[in-house]
């Protein structure tokens, strides 16, 4: 018999409803805090900035047991996936779990010896302390505004300017007339530089340091979907704990797959302009492809075209009066200068100790299937596998994360294993993939089906794999495939 327990989840997005769901229907009284007055996590309509989409299509970006509405576009904006994952926790009812507009402020081992944590919270300007004997973190990778600054900001605010995070950039209206600056290079950058474009702004100029790779939502006409997301071509990839035969498979094959990658870049060089726009990356794209890698926002290379949108390779080095002076000596007048710089990765709730004990010198993480630290026990992680099927991978982690507090997993990992697995994951990042280093090496990009085959695996499935095998092979991740391969691992109830 699987003991009962009292679970903490903290975060309301995509992760935290996944892992509420999951220790729910397993038994477990489970108690959700979402420091914001509403679920959504990056989609809260609070949070977003105008015209933000999904960069996965909706039948990618979902769960196993609920599609998107059949009337949503292939990529649906912000509000509509804000929509969807309160459908969700209506068909669940999550929200009788979670408590809004509450804080976990830190969290401790419980002082009275029993295994779990007692959590700090902060709610209506009250702190009280409660104990938990598992605690999920789903505060996941966006939660804490990476904020930069540099000299001059203050005159240049006192003067009339505007600094802000992107995820500040709520108002087309900011940019009517100005002279808008966006600092980065990501899709939000992007997203943030066409929406000014094209909402009156005087003047959009987008710096940025390094040219990426980008990919259109079609290219040459195909959905990317459908030549990205598939077990045939993440095969071309250099993925971890391959077999001493799958090496002689890779190096034999390696001047096809050297041909494939070049022949995907000569695409993307011709259908973006890229060498016009003097946006050729230095890097393959089989060495960059990660999470990182952006999509192309519609519109952005026809604003170029336009010159309402200019492009400056460099930084930020100073405010001037009512500029920006770049890195590269160029000062460009500023009315609004947007800060696409992303989101501070971290665990704060975390005591200091623990910390240490999970992240690494150089930032990376030491987590076992992307969840779980063996030196942190009774504490898993969701939302930390990123990917370009977040939805579904947050769902994965989920559903194996509460078979690993449950001591359930077909598979239960010792301490020992664990720790030679991260080991053996770090030196990976390390020297044979160092684009898997992206977000701390929380990305399960490109390997989605990889990375799916072990949870499955793990949890003791029965089915793993659509019956199709040409499905299977060249087609993207199914959601109804999984939500059946997840209801073949053995069942339980905690009680």
């Amino acid at each position: 018999m699987v003991t009962r327990k009292k679970v903490a989840v903290i975060g309301g997005g995509v992760a935290g409803l996944a892992a509420a769901k999951a220790f729910d229907e397993k038994g477990h009284r489970v108690i959700g805090f979402e420091r914001s007055h509403d679920f959504g996590g990056v989609w809260e309509l609070s949070r977003s900035y105008p015209g933000v989409q999904t960069q996965s299509p909706k039948d990618l970006y979902r769960f196993t047991d609920l599609p998107m509405p059949d009337e949503y576009p292939q990529w649906p904006k912000g509000p509509q996936v804000h929509a969807y994952l309160h459908a969700y926790a209506d068909k669940h009812k999550l929200g009788r779990l979670y408590q809004l507009n509450t804080d976990v402020a830190g969290m401790e081992r419980r002082a009275d010896g029993k295994p779990g944590w007692t959590l700090t919270l902060e709610s209506a300007g009250r702190t009280r302390k409660e104990d938990f004997d598992f605690v999920a973190i789903c505060t996941g990778q966006f939660s804490y505004k990476n904020i930069v600054s540099h000299p001059g900001k203050d005159e240049f605010i006192a003067q009339g300017g505007r600094v802000m995070h992107s995820s500040e950039y709520t108002d087309p209206e900011i940019a009517r007339d100005k002279h808008v600056v966006v600092l980065g290079g990501s899709k939000s950058s992007t997203d943030i530089a066409v929406n000014a474009a094209e909402n009156g702004a005087k003047q959009v100029t987008m710096v940025y340091r390094k040219n990426v790779w980008r990919l259109p939502y079609f290219i040459g006409g195909i959905n990317f979907k459908r030549l990205l997301y598939m077990r045939a071509q993440e095969m071309q990839f250099n993925s971890w704990g391959r077999s001493p035969l799958k090496k002689a498979v890779a190096t034999i094959t390696k001047p096809l797959v050297w041909a494939n990658f070049r022949g995907l870049e000569t695409m993307l060089k011709m259908q973006l302009g890229l060498k016009k726009w003097n946006m050729v990356p230095e890097t393959p794209i089989e060495k960059e492809a990660s999470c990182s890698l952006p999509l192309v926002t519609p519109g952005f290379f026809e604003n170029l075209e336009t010159g309402r949108i200019k492009l400056v390779q460099g930084s930020y080095d100073h405010y001037d009066g009512d500029a920006v002076v770049l890195t590269n000596g160029d000062r460009v007048k500023c009315d609004v200068s947007v800060l696409a710089v992303g989101w501070k990765l971290g665990v704060p709730v975390l005591p200091e100790e623990y910390r240490e004990k999970l992240i690494e010198d150089d930032g990376q993480y030491r987590v076992y299937r992307l969840s779980v630290n063996p030196d942190l026990p009774d504490m898993g992680f969701v939302g930390f596998n990123s990917s370009f099927c977040t939805v579904l991978a947050a769902e994965m982690i989920a559903n194996w994360l509460v078979r690993y507090a449950d001591g359930q997993l077909a598979h239960q990992p010792s301490e020992a294993e664990m720790s030679e697995n991260i080991e053996m994951m770090l030196n990976w990042r390390r020297k044979e993939r160092p684009a898997a280093q992206v977000y701390g090496g929380l990305c399960s990009a490109p390997f989605h089906f990889k990375h799916f085959d072990e949870l499955l695996a793990d949890m003791g499935a029965r089915k793993t794999k659509r019956s199709n095998p040409l499905a299977e092979q060249f087609s993207y991740p199914d959601a109804d495939a999984y939500g059946r391969f997840l209801a073949s691992t053995p069942q339980y109830l905690a009680g």
